[in-house]
């Protein structure tokens, strides 16, 4: 029997960070339930920079005999890696199989520059601020989000309570359930949150409307174990691909039972677990749940339990005019501006005026629409005035 060299454990909620480590040297990280489906897969991939995570081998129904053939199946030019809650008895029942057994950490902290790009990105959160950065989240809020005026408030009451008590431990995720028609600003609260943190990345966002089979967990969270090409789901890749904690889940009411429980337990546990047992930590996190339902609705579509969780249950109705023409101006003022940087004063506050008169707020309910109204009387001002 051949020793390999060294078997590392790792922390499922650092597991982001070891993949990026072994990206540094081209390395995929594949689990060993694809070799024990396919032994031949072993002598394809000779030679080849491949890390085998063996986590699943702890649930081989078989003998201790058999987990050990399948791992002398390999050679010294394969990385093992193993989920460090397993280290007990790996350390023990594979004793005979590797030299060493290491925790991941130990190991990379030997390597400066690797260790550079481990360094936890991290999200900017609502519960980081100090007053000052407090006061002028609520100012770039307050001025992105229009009408919704007692949301606002209430949003602030929301908040403030939610950083006394993240920092007493007691609650991890502020939970925001919006009801309402189409286009009357639910998701721009996400929106806003998002860029008022200062928000470059895209906003982490999934729309429950494409979650609606049976395999809709699955999508979101990752295939289970054992799976071929199983990997984290949608939402994991939003999140992490975003830098700042706040999620948008839209259309709520439009996927199952199967993922309503699931989020019952992220707000319970304030982690997102993925079935392979990756986790990431959202103390801290905002999320916002949008849904078109009715209040009614609301209590036939969504469990007891989870109701019990959200922090805050409100409902939309269809903005004012005053605030529908200040969302107006302001959105020319956004295009015109946008405009002027590629064609350096070409529009003037007169152009901006004949926009603006063109657009009756009145006939507009859903802002959808009257956003896609601003842009055809852009477009139409901006062509007669070319030509």
């Amino acid at each position: 029997m051949i020793l390999k060299n060294e078997l590392l454990f790792y922390n499922p909620s650092k597991f982001r960070e070891i993949k990026r480590y072994y990206d540094i040297f081209d390395k995929e990280i594949l689990t060993i339930t694809e070799y024990i489906i396919n032994e031949g897969l072993v002598n394809d991939q000779f030679g080849v920079d491949i890390v085998i995570d063996i986590s699943s081998l702890y649930n081989l129904s078989s003998s201790q005999f058999q987990a050990e053939r399948i791992i002398n199946l390999f050679d010294n030019t394969f990385t093992f890696i193993a989920d460090i809650k397993y280290k007990k008895e790996f350390t023990e029942d594979f004793r005979f199989c590797f030299d060493e057994f290491i925790d991941f950490d130990e190991f990379i902290s030997k390597d400066e520059d690797s260790k550079k790009v481990l360094i936890k990105k991290e999200h900017k959160k609502i519960i980081d601020l100090d007053v000052k950065e407090l006061n002028l989240f609520f100012e770039k809020f307050n001025n992105s989000l229009y009408g919704h005026n007692k949301f606002k408030d209430d949003f602030k009451e929301a908040v403030d309570s939610f950083r006394v008590f993240n920092k007493l431990g007691e609650h991890k995720i502020l939970s925001l359930f919006l009801m309402g028609d189409s286009g009357v600003g639910k998701t721009e609260v996400a929106r806003a949150i998002h860029k008022s943190l200062g928000g470059e990345n895209k906003l982490a966002k999934v729309n429950f409307g494409n979650y609606s089979s049976d395999n809709s967990l699955n999508s979101l969270i990752g295939s289970p174990r054992g799976y071929i090409g199983s990997e984290d789901g949608e939402i994991f890749i939003r999140v992490d691909g975003s830098d700042t904690g706040v999620i948008l889940i839209d259309e709520f009411e439009k996927s199952n039972s199967t993922l309503f429980n699931y989020f019952l337990d992220v707000l319970e546990n304030g982690k997102m677990v993925s079935s392979l047992s990756h986790e990431i930590d959202l103390n801290g996190f905002i999320i916002i749940f949008t849904s078109n339902i009715s209040k009614e609705g609301f209590k036939e579509v969504i469990s007891p339990e989870l109701r019990s969780r959200l922090d805050y249950k409100g409902y939309f109705s269809i903005l004012k005019a005053t605030d529908k023409l200040r969302y107006v101006e302001f959105r020319i003022n956004s295009i015109v501006n946008k405009f002027n940087k590629f064609y350096p004063d070409a529009l003037d506050d007169d152009f901006k005026f004949d926009v603006l008169i063109e657009i009756d707020v009145n006939k507009y309910k859903n802002m959808r629409d009257l956003n896609k109204r601003i842009k055809q009387v852009f477009v139409e001002k901006l062509m007669y005035k070319m030509y």
